[in-house]
């Protein structure tokens, strides 16, 4: 073992306007683990999170509720911090930005910028409705495309022909929030001047504190200049007032960072730790953030610069990962596949989905899968099958024999591979390689199983004289099980605690398992029972958006009306073909723009699609969909795109292509 580590975790902190779902559960799960694993091998190690509960989208929210942000803010913390519990996520504390320890670190790390010269101030010119007296973010204002004339675009880029705007350059443009039409009014707003860090974060993204795939990513970024980070908003807005301004506030996102130093401070003055010996630039304690992929811009590049600029020290390592698709696809309230914590709480066992998030973990950005038949087979085969197994063939054997282990260990070299393993298994935990560790363990299980079938202590029981050999063999039975649960102890926190009052013993791993010898155990007691396909479905059907009537909606949530009548005339013009998607890739410098590569069957086309925040590139090749054929070809700063994809929804993530099926074949014609 090491020497005593301190260590410091956080995983991104949830925004206060909605409920928990199983995407938010991963994170929470996957540092859960790490944490549980550090504290095990006898570290000092300090779990903090937060809610984020700053922000216009929160004020907008407890508006519609008739309550005060803090009423809302308050009843969304409580429901996470139940969801979370019943997870068993081992949070050490659970604050809240809006918080007076998160206002004089925000303050701290402002004034210090502001000293060292690395705030700007300029006049911008942005969305402004009447109506609400309120100035609008472009997610806040919809319209129709200046340039390709496609209606129901947000206020900076047209999710159809990738084209970049301002807010007041979109066709009837409308507020989302009260439907006014917005007016331009200029307002004066501070900004972070990050292109004053390029070559401090240069070194820093390549020094280790970050996983390969993601330097490679921000090294990109930064052989341009960074541009300069607007930090404030304009009032009315929920969230800290800057000090020395007039009705000007933090932006959310200068905040929420600054929240895991606020949960941590809050933790400091309730246990009596020294908040600067983990905080201060010269500390020898180990930060680590876990956070999804989505926000490694904040986290990597934003972030470390305002702590070195303003004294503090810099994350030890900032761990990114994927996001979860159920069943091969986005999550689907339509198809009852986006799942809220609280619903999945209702029907199964939270070790489950802990152990499957497990297993396919890796210390990558991959998006993982929650394959539900595949969720119900694993568990089912590994920890009942195989693991909890290995206790209920054996336990009974030394009960009948008095309750008392065997001294002798009956075959060393099993033993000793089980051992061996411990170290193996231990660094996979250290470097978030879950699901490796998981298939080591897993491998374990099958080597402990195929031992006891071949003894067969059942059968051998039956022999006169052999009473001994039989109290070995389960004796060894029980230490190998023994020896598993301690390696999943991080994974299964509840179980393992069932276990240890089974074996009568703690299961330590601060150092190797040591054989119990002459050990007096306990009753066997069902450790963890099968999962009932018709229970996942339960799930999934409760988690089903209803498809009774529903109230209008308002403001941004209100459809946008239908267009003007054709003639038929008009849409026979449109060839709308079957088309398969030969390639799919990014594009470079473009924030919603996909480059698809398209196949009508014999002749291929170039078209881009602003459905990046939907789709990965992967998803989507060997898929088939509708492209308008006969589009005029459009020359793009990005090249020249020769049609346009089909596809439905609101925008951003929820944006589905059209996919048709039964025998389609590329090139054949809508009708």
């Amino acid at each position: 073992m090491s020497e005593r580590r301190k260590i410091l975790v956080t995983s991104a902190l949830p925004y206060a306007n909605g409920s928990i779902h199983l995407g938010h559960m991963f994170e929470t799960i996957l540092t859960d683990i790490w944490v549980r694993f550090q504290k095990q091998r006898g570290h000092d190690c300090l779990y903090m999170c937060a809610d984020d509960a700053h922000g216009s989208g929160i004020m907008l929210s407890a508006e519609k509720k008739g309550v005060s942000p803090e009423e809302h803010i308050a009843s969304i913390k409580e429901e996470h911090q139940r969801d979370f519990a019943g997870f068993y996520i081992g949070f050490n504390n659970y604050h809240s930005t809006h918080s007076e320890e998160n206002r004089f670190y925000s303050e701290l790390i402002y004034n210090q910028l502001k000293e060292k010269g690395h705030i700007a101030r300029r006049s911008i010119k942005q969305a402004y409705d009447p109506e609400k007296q309120m100035f609008l973010a472009d997610r806040y204002v919809k319209g129709t495309c200046p340039k390709c004339k496609s209606p129901d675009q947000y206020g900076d880029n047209c999710e159809v022909c990738s084209a970049t705007y301002s807010a007041m350059e979109l066709i009837n443009p409308k507020s989302v929030v009260s439907g006014a039409t917005p007016i331009e009014k200029e307002s004066e707003h501070l900004f972070f001047k990050l292109a004053d860090f390029t070559e401090f974060l240069r070194e820093w993204t390549t020094a280790g504190h970050i996983q390969d795939s993601v330097a490679n990513k921000l090294a990109e970024w930064l052989k341009e200049e960074l541009r300069e980070w607007d930090i404030t908003r304009d009032a009315p807005y929920f969230g800290f007032e800057i000090p020395g301004e007039k009705d000007k506030y933090f932006y959310v996102w200068l905040d929420a960072p600054i929240g895991y130093m606020a949960s941590f401070k809050q933790y400091c003055e309730r246990e009596g730790v020294d908040f600067d010996s983990y905080w201060k630039a010269d500390s020898d304690a180990e930060l680590y953030h876990f956070i999804g992929k989505d926000i490694i811009y904040f986290h990597a590049l934003f972030w470390p610069a305002m702590l070195s600029a303003s004294g503090f020290r810099t994350p030890t390592k900032v761990c990114a990962h994927g996001f979860v698709t159920v069943n091969g696809e986005k999550m689907s309230k339509s198809r009852g596949t986006f799942i809220n914590a609280a619903t999945y709480l209702e029907h199964l066992n939270p070790e489950y989905l802990r152990y499957y998030y497990a297993s396919k973990i890796s210390d990558t950005i991959d998006d993982i899968d929650l394959n539900l038949e595949d969720f119900v087979a694993k568990v089912n085969s590994d920890l009942v099958g195989k693991v909890v197994n290995i206790a209920s063939r054996t336990a009974k054997f030394i009960s009948k024999s008095g309750g008392v282990l065997a001294e002798n260990i009956h075959d060393e070299a099993l033993w000793n591979k089980f051992i061996c393993a411990g170290e193996t298994i231990a660094n996979f935990y250290e470097n978030r390689e879950l699901g490796k560790a998981m298939r080591e363990i897993m491998a374990l299980a099958d080597a402990a199983n195929e031992y006891i079938a071949a003894q067969a202590p059942w059968a051998m029981v039956k022999e006169p004289g052999r009473e001994q050999e039989v109290k070995e063999v389960c004796s060894l039975g029980v230490n190998l099980f023994r020896v598993l649960m301690t390696y999943l102890k991080p994974v299964l926190p509840e179980t393992a605690k069932a276990s240890e009052a089974f074996l009568n013993c703690e299961l330590n791993w601060s150092t190797a398992p040591e054989f119990l010898g002459s050990h007096a155990i306990n009753a066997f007691k069902p450790l963890m029972s099968r999962i009932d396909m018709k229970k996942v479905e339960a799930v999934v059907e409760a988690s089903k958006e209803s498809t009774e009537s529903k109230p209008e909606p308002q403001g941004w949530l209100a459809q946008e009306p239908i267009a003007a009548e054709i003639e038929y005339g008009d849409f026979a013009k449109v060839d709308l073909r079957v088309v398969k998607i030969a390639y799919a890739e990014h594009v470079e410098g473009a924030d919603k723009l996909l480059r698809l590569t398209l196949d009508l069957g014999g002749e291929t086309r170039n078209v881009f699609a602003g459905i990046k925040n939907a789709y990965q590139p992967e998803e989507l090749i060997g898929k088939h969909t509708v492209m308008v054929a006969n589009l005029k070809p459009r020359k793009m700063k990005f090249g020249m795109s020769e049609g346009m994809v089909l596809a439905a929804g609101p925008g951003g993530k929820e944006l589905f292509i059209l996919e048709p099926n039964e025998g389609a074949e590329p090139g054949m014609r809508v009708m």
